[in-house]
């Protein structure tokens, strides 16, 4: 998507070159022009590609003002996740005490992190046993290893296996082996709820 964006810069930009080239204007101005457009093609490009993080930070902004309430809430033991925009539930966590943004999802059996937040969060994958994942974009190689502490707010668990390979890209995710060691979790309207489990022997 993010190239079929960059070719239809490109072609507008030409048809605008093409249109000043023909009105027989100053060597000048069009390389100043030709430029302008780059900058502002790089400038679109960046968007696209840090468009989750960049509406994160609106999001941050917009409920630190009172405008909207907080993607994650935490109250007593329970945490609360609101649904994004996008359409997914997407948690503040943290990996060994790194933070990242992860996505949850259900449908995973198993949670996935990708090469940069296991190498952040000291996790040793290159030892661990190859496994097949598959996923939206076929199937995968990766590396089954563990991580000592998983948190979404005040929920955590530990030890806990995770699935690592150069590409999962920067995505996380939160799958089934964390939330079944949950008391319970579940949607209701556009939120999702967590409630840790109080037995330490699931954690």
């Amino acid at each position: 998507m993010q190239i079929v964006q960059l070719i239809g810069l490109v072609g507008f930009l030409a048809l605008v070159l093409g249109s000043l080239s023909v009105r027989n204007l100053q060597f000048a101005f069009i390389v100043k022009t030709v430029i302008g457009w780059a900058v502002i093609a790089g400038v679109i490009y960046l968007v696209v590609i840090n468009k989750d993080r960049i509406l994160d930070q609106f999001q941050t902004i917009a409920a630190s003002s009172g405008l909207t309430e907080p993607a994650q809430v935490t109250a007593g033991e329970t945490v609360r996740i609101r649904l994004s925009p996008d359409g997914h539930f997407w948690a503040r966590a943290t990996v060994n005490g790194v933070e990242r943004r992860m996505l949850i999802d259900s449908g995973a059996t198993v949670s996935a992190i990708s090469q940069a937040t296991a190498e952040a969060a000291g996790i040793d994958y290159t030892r661990g046993m190859p496994v097949q994942v598959s996923t939206a974009n076929g199937t995968i190689d990766a590396r089954r290893a563990k991580a000592e502490r998983v948190a979404v707010g005040s929920v955590s668990t530990e030890d806990l296996t995770v699935f690592v390979a150069p590409n999962f890209g920067d995505l996380d995710v939160i799958g089934m082996n964390f939330l079944s060691r949950l008391k319970s979790w579940r949607v209701e309207g556009n939120v999702l709820i967590l409630e840790p489990n109080s037995n330490p022997d699931l954690t």
